[in-house]
């Protein structure tokens, strides 16, 4: 069968435009392209073709929207450290009369153990963080960048939701988000959490804002494209993004339902935790989004396709799913992860050996698996 040919595309203004033609009939464009492809500034390509004169349409996350926040540490007194907000930019409209700081804390406490204030009363707007040390309030304290990355990610979800209410005025100039890889610095676990609830708050019925959400790290491309149903969607498009190293030209090849390899990492990571006894909540969400990305390989439209049915107290692989689909759902904080359960311990021990069993992975990714095989041998 002929192949249709990749959409091509001369520079990013172009590739630009091509993706705001296609999100006229899209809700959401998912884009995977590899670190230098260019995925920034194709955000900043897609944000100028919106703008005209003061006017724009473009609400984006990228390395620019972690640039409008910088530290002062206080070298000379040591003590007052805090995080400045460029206030010239029209992403800190809603500071005044929205109440940010109530509407970002609900979000933060998802992830993260630090409290914030902001401050918009003096002539430099800060936010000053703090942290409750046995049981003592540390106030001005400088929070580590992967804390600093999780505060600027929540605050840009407060104004998404505040884009999407068509009552609130302030930020009603959004009608598209750019989204570029908002978990750049974060582990499998937060990758999985951070893009299940960006996905909560896209798939909103009242929400009318079209997206593009591009990344490099394959497993949040993955829990996105599950997600958002790319696969099932019409109003959802999946595309591998790549740069011609001859004349710097661009390509769109559709990535079809094919996962990337990377949960052969994942899987390596929940045997050494199972092996260790070290299991959390979160595991199984990493389990999850494996069988999810197996049962796509093997064409299959339900992950628990790829869940054996050889125990002979779970034979249709019933009980081993409602596990998987109830346990692989919650609200984990990232600094505080929650140790599993023994019952459940076992159940994932049995999951996921049961799976590599099936499956014929290197034995020496995952060697108390095959000796196991080998003893039970006749």
């Amino acid at each position: 069968m002929k192949q249709n040919t990749p959409p091509f595309f001369s520079d990013l203004p172009a590739l630009g435009a091509h993706l705001r033609s296609e999100l006229e009939n899209k809700k959401a464009i998912l884009l995977y392209a590899y670190n230098g492809t260019g995925k920034t500034r194709l955000s900043m390509a897609f944000k100028d073709i919106g703008k005209q004169g003061e006017s724009r349409d473009t609400l984006y996350f990228n390395a620019f929207t972690e640039d409008l926040f910088h530290w002062n540490n206080d070298l000379e007194g040591d003590e007052d450290r805090r995080l400045l907000l460029n206030k010239e930019s029209r992403f800190f409209q809603g500071l005044f009369e929205l109440e940010m700081d109530n509407r970002i804390r609900p979000l933060l406490r998802r992830y993260a153990d630090f409290d914030f204030r902001i401050d918009t009363q003096e002539p430099e707007w800060a936010v000053r963080f703090s942290r409750l040390v046995d049981g003592q309030t540390i106030d001005n304290i400088k929070v580590s960048r992967g804390e600093e990355n999780i505060f600027i990610w929540c605050f840009f979800l407060v104004v998404v939701e505040l884009a999407m209410d068509p009552e609130i005025e302030v930020y009603q100039w959004v009608k598209y988000l750019y989204i570029d890889d908002p978990i750049s610095s974060l582990d499998e676990h937060n990758a999985i959490t951070v893009g299940n609830h960006l996905a909560q708050v896209l798939g909103k019925a009242d929400n009318l804002l079209k997206v593009v959400i591009s990344s490099h790290h394959p497993l949040f491309f993955n829990v996105m494209h599950n997600e958002l149903d790319a696969r099932k969607s019409k109003k959802v498009s999946a595309h591998f993004l790549s740069r011609s190293k001859a004349d710097g030209s661009y390509t769109l090849a559709y990535t079809g339902a094919t996962p990337f390899f990377h949960h052969v990492a994942v899987l390596t990571e929940l045997y050494k935790a199972e092996q260790s006894g070290e299991l959390y909540t979160y595991h199984f969400n990493m389990l999850r989004a494996v069988l999810e990305k197996s049962a796509s390989f093997h064409g299959f439209s339900n992950f628990s396709a790829c869940i054996p049915n050889d125990d002979a107290d779970d034979p249709d692989g019933v009980l081993h799913a409602r596990l998987i689909n109830i346990l692989s759902h919650g609200n984990y904080s990232l600094f505080e992860p929650q140790p599993m359960l023994e019952e459940n311990k076992a159940y994932f021990k049995d999951i996921l050996e049961a799976f590599l069993r099936r499956y014929p992975f290197n034995p020496n990714l995952f060697p108390q698996v095959a000796e196991d095989e080998t003893v039970g041998t006749p």
